[in-house]
């Protein structure tokens, strides 16, 4: 008896919103690498053509869609244009995301003067895109009876912590979509569209390095140490780590796995600090 390969995605097409970040990209090299083909989609056309030029440097068949997760009109489109290339959209990674420094609280700005358009942009492109790229690509989906859309939740839906409560907020939104979404389309449309989500726990990335490393020293921060301390094997993820959990979740070995969060985080969520 021959034993099916479990993470066999060759041929899959895979859209990947936040494409040129450090995550989305590493998705995309995980996935491409794999015999997935990749659609890249994310705002900065230049950020994403450097992303594509990189993939197809490694032999990987890829796509670059100049889009807002928040502009449905946008969206619409390039999931035309994905379907026009490829025939068809397998998987969709809504990796599109991130906090920012108007969102968080610090020694200059409570939580009483946090402005409102801080806490917006990032409720907004965390939780609203996601909803809005998983209308617009999932419902093609829904037309060919399968697929697969794998979002990017955080630790912080499981325990907020300090200093970002919008990014928090925004996260544990995610995992309650992921969930809710997950039963909807098996309910409404097809068991075999599967919605689940990772969690990653604490991974250096533009958005987040200026909490973690002290700009003029490259030493950790004290938020930086703590988060180290209470990391059982004390090291941030490196974006790899994310990749075969990444793999796993959108290929045939997950058939029965659907509405699931699942932590990548060292341990940290494990941890009670004692």
């Amino acid at each position: 008896m021959t034993v099916p390969n479990d993470f066999e995605i060759d041929g899959k097409v895979c859209v990947i919103t936040g494409g040129s970040g450090v995550l989305g990209s590493e998705m995309a090299k995980a996935i491409g690498e794999n015999g997935g083909k990749v659609a890249l989609l994310a705002r900065s056309e230049d950020e994403l053509e450097e992303t594509r030029a990189e993939l197809e440097d490694r032999g990987i068949d890829a796509i670059a869609l100049p889009a807002s997760v928040l502009d449905r009109a946008e969206l619409d489109a390039a999931a035309e244009t994905v379907v026009d290339e490829f025939g068809r959209i397998d998987v969709l990674v809504n990796a599109a995301g991130g906090n920012h420094p108007d969102a968080t609280t610090g020694s200059d700005t409570s939580f009483f003067d946090l402005p409102k358009e801080g806490l917006e942009s990032v409720v907004n492109v965390n939780f609203v895109g996601t909803v809005l790229a998983s209308q617009a690509f999932g419902e093609y989906m829904v037309d060919q009876g399968e697929g697969a859309i794998l979002n990017v939740s955080s630790m912080n839906a499981f325990t907020p912590l300090t200093k970002i409560p919008g990014y928090s907020g925004a996260k544990a939104a995610v995992s309650n979509f992921t969930e809710w979404l997950a039963v909807h389309m098996a309910q409404e449309y097809s068991p075999d569209i599967r919605v689940n989500a990772i969690a990653p726990g604490f991974f250096l990335t533009e958005q987040n390095r200026y909490l973690l490393i002290d700009e003029e020293t490259g030493e950790y921060t004290d938020r930086g140490q703590s988060i180290i301390d209470h990391t059982p094997q004390g090291r941030f993820g490196d974006p790899e780590d994310l990749s075969t959990t990444v793999l796993w979740l959108i290929a045939p070995g997950s058939e029965f796995v659907t509405g699931t969060v699942i932590p990548i985080d060292g341990g940290f969520s494990a941890f009670s600090g004692v």
